[in-house]
């Protein structure tokens, strides 16, 4: 099938690449003009055989929703719009309704793989009528890896970006804890090779993952994560998740406390420690450190 593609970073370049790879056309475009296919949306649309699929890869929020909302005007009834980008699920609603208006198709969909997708394939949760599910297929069963698992469609449009959110969040829960049980080997002077305690949780462990193989291969690149500094950002996913939790009354407890964590990495002076010092000096006469 043909497929038009807009956004080649390193997610969609890759993506671009893995559908070629199983025999379909894509027609990519991207701001970058060294890797587009075309110039514009609108030679990007002209290029494409009716009815169209075109998948939107670019930033969740304010570029998306330009996108969409060019893609509007340029579509015809019968085409169907992709976001594969980290789009909040209330979003997805909101431009399946305006496109719907329009004659136009729309599937949500949560993409997960990173660098590792165009070898490996990308695991896809995807939301949107069965009739525009099933335009889209090819493209789902071009990027999934191999094997029965790795692609579902999770229900109704928003559906694949809430079930993308919660596996991001889960996500930042497990590396949280692999970051803590670090953090504890390294502190502990009994144990002379964290590293080699990592690697050796790689078989037979009840947490052996991706993630921990990652974890390994960190450690194998910079031992003590030395040339690192201890901040992170959190790109949205986890904020939504905690919020849907309030949301739906369902507690998430390791999920929330990894998001603040997160918060906290990139206090350089803690206002809150500020507090905690200035009350503990109040009540019990226990030292304080000036700046």
């Amino acid at each position: 099938m043909e497929l038009g593609l807009i956004g080649l970073g390193k997610m969609g370049g890759n993506m671009r690449e893995r559908i070629r790879r199983a025999g379909h056309t894509v027609i990519g475009y991207d701001r970058n003009p060294e890797i587009s296919d075309v110039e514009s949306l609108q030679e990007l649309v002209t290029k494409l055989q009716g009815p169209r699929v075109v998948w939107v890869m670019v930033p969740a929020g304010a570029a998306t929703q330009a996108t969409v909302d060019e893609l509007a005007e340029l579509l015809s009834p019968g085409d169907v719009v992709v976001d594969g980008g980290n789009s909040r699920w209330t979003d997805d609603i909101k431009h399946a309704e305006a496109l719907a208006a329009k004659g136009i198709g729309f599937v949500d969909c949560g993409v997960s793989g990173g660098v590792w997708g165009l070898e490996n394939g990308y695991a896809l949760m995807y939301g949107g009528d069965a009739e525009h599910v099933a335009r889209v297929q090819p493209v789902f069963d071009a990027l999934k890896p191999e094997g029965d698992f790795g692609s579902v469609h999770a229900g109704a449009v928003g559906a694949g970006h809430f079930a993308k959110m919660v596996h991001n969040g889960i996500e930042y829960a497990m590396m949280q804890a692999f970051a803590e049980g670090w953090e504890l080997l390294e502190a502990a002077p009994e144990v002379t090779d964290v590293r080699e305690v990592f690697r050796s949780w790689q078989e037979g462990t009840v947490i052996r993952s991706w993630l921990l193989d990652l974890a390994v291969r960190a450690l194998d690149e910079d031992e003590h994560l030395a040339k690192l500094r201890g901040w992170a950002a959190d790109s949205g996913e986890g904020r939504w998740t905690v919020e849907a939790a309030i949301d739906h009354a369902v507690p998430l407890p390791a999920i929330t406390a990894s998001l603040f964590a997160r918060f906290a990495s990139r206090q350089d002076d803690s206002p809150q420690m500020k507090m905690i010092a200035a009350l503990r000096n109040q009540f019990g006469g226990h030292a304080v450190e000036s700046k």
